[in-house]
């Protein structure tokens, strides 16, 4: 395993107690996140070789229109050896579902509804 598989995860908006800024260390797991052994399971579970486990929605992809909450994370660090800078946020179905791929590293959230004057 790569050393320094180190993130941190900064979350606003999720409510629940959830919001905070959380150090995730992996291989031991450790750090202040409430679960290190999930959120590194969360993100193990992304990894896959020439891919990047954080990347963004990609611009031409088709989304539900659906509200997830205000929710918005960001995560850095260093992951397989490459640098990591990714935002997240619960705006449209493509959104939550890049969001909810790395629970419980970004907390569940469970707030999806329709989007906003449908």
């Amino acid at each position: 395993a790569p050393a320094g598989d180190r993130l941190t995860v900064t979350v606003r908006h999720a409510g629940g107690g959830a919001d905070g800024t959380y150090e995730v260390r992996c291989r031991p797991s450790g750090g202040t996140h409430p679960d290190p052994d999930g959120a590194c399971g969360a993100v193990e579970r992304r990894t896959r070789w020439g891919r990047d486990a954080f990347a963004p929605v990609p611009e031409d992809a088709v989304c539900t229109m659906q509200y997830g909450g205000p929710a918005t994370a960001r995560i850095t660090g260093t992951w397989a050896g490459r640098r990591v800078d990714a935002a997240y946020d619960r705006t449209n179905g493509c959104a939550i579902e890049r969001w909810d791929r790395l629970v419980p590293l970004l907390p569940e959230t469970g707030r999806t509804q329709g989007a906003p004057g449908a």
